[in-house]
């Protein structure tokens, strides 16, 4: 990674750097484009390491930190993690690292539910590693205490959506509009049925997408859960804080520039990756590239290194060295304060069926 930026305007041409781990990270992309039309998007999709869900969290976050790592050596000006198990692995640490602002997707869907909820009751569904984190449970919490959270690990739907993007290859049609017909499908239905009723039963009035490929499956995850249920996506909750930072900053493209998109994936398979986006961007995707892992690691390597030679010039200047130590404590101090800010502890209870994977959080319901 590179020296932080001094003078903003000279960013304003740069990219949105946005990354996941495969195809539903297009989803924030598509929104970002929609919100932002003449700003330039680099996304990548480590579609070879696939999915990220049932990983440790400590294997997520070595591969985030090498794609933040590759983003900016490719000179963005704002990195995106669009995918949840990197969010709850790496987001702290990576903008702790990052050059450049980093927005995860995890709080922009948090406050988009505890603005929706009425009940109080918010359903959470996403990969084992985002579930099992307790990210959402956290995050929603910390901003309403009062709200319970009802959290369910759904890992097949994302082969759902990679199989309906296969089944139907029309790469015009706009699958993620409600009257897409794509993923209501009996087997689909079931498999949707089989997650989301023991939610149902805990009367939800809010359903939080905890995975970005999840808005895909929409229409069919709002017929099982009702109309009565709000399905929120975290995609235009995050292109909208994308938006107020990159204009806090005044690095936001002129209105006038045209846009330059470009898309890399770490498959080989460059054709596949270009079909199955352009079914979710709703028109033609661009060249892909191919990322190799190894440029990945390298990219990292080499940022370890700047680390490391940084700490040996601050050993090297003991005055400089001091008085960086000193201001140190009072960041760290405050950024704990904004992410505890004395703020009871979340543990995630057991719900449901014995090993059924759901799971209660409500400091109301604790001694």
């Amino acid at each position: 990674m590179q020296n932080r930026i001094s003078d903003t305007t000279a960013t304003v041409g740069r990219p949105i750097g946005v990354f996941d781990s495969g195809i539903g990270g297009l989803t924030v992309a598509r929104e970002i484009a929609r919100r932002l039309p003449h700003e330039s998007i680099l996304y990548l999709g480590d579609t070879l390491r696939c999915p990220y869900g049932p990983r440790p969290l400590a294997e997520i976050k070595g591969y985030a930190r090498q794609i933040s790592s590759w983003l900016a050596g490719q000179d963005v000006k704002l990195v995106v993690i669009a995918c949840n198990s990197a969010t709850a692995a790496a987001l702290e640490c990576i903008q702790q690292e990052s050059p450049v602002p980093v927005i995860g997707v995890v709080e922009p869907g948090a406050r988009a539910a505890v603005l929706s909820t009425l009940a109080r009751r918010v359903g959470v569904i996403g990969t084992a590693a985002t579930i099992d984190s307790g990210i959402y449970a956290r995050a929603i919490r910390s901003l309403d205490a009062g709200i319970t959270t009802f959290s369910a690990a759904t890992p097949r739907f994302v082969e759902m959506v990679e199989q309906g993007l296969r089944l139907d290859r029309n790469p015009f049609e706009d699958i993620m509009a409600h009257t897409s017909a794509i993923y209501i499908r009996p087997a689909f239905l079931e498999i949707a049925r089989d997650y989301l009723e023991p939610l149902k039963r805990c009367r939800i009035d809010t359903l939080v997408l905890g995975c970005t490929h999840y808005p895909l499956l929409a229409p069919l995850l709002s017929q099982v859960v009702g109309p009565e249920v709000c399905i929120i996506s975290s995609a235009e909750e995050t292109a909208r804080e994308v938006e107020e930072v990159l204009a806090r900053r005044g690095q936001l493209v002129p209105d006038a520039r045209a846009p330059k998109h470009r898309f890399a994936t770490t498959a080989a398979d460059t054709e596949e990756f270009a079909a199955l986006g352009a079914a979710i961007l709703a028109h033609p995707m661009s060249r892909v590239q191919t990322v190799a892992i190894a440029e990945l690691e390298d990219a990292l390597a080499r940022f370890e290194e700047g680390l490391a030679r940084a700490e040996r010039a601050l050993e090297e200047a003991p005055g400089e060295a001091s008085a960086r130590a000193e201001g140190a404590p009072v960041q760290a101090g405050e950024d704990l304060a904004r992410s505890e800010g004395g703020r009871p502890s979340v543990t995630l209870l057991p719900f449901g069926q014995e090993g059924g994977g759901y799971h209660v959080d409500d400091a109301r319901e604790r001694p």
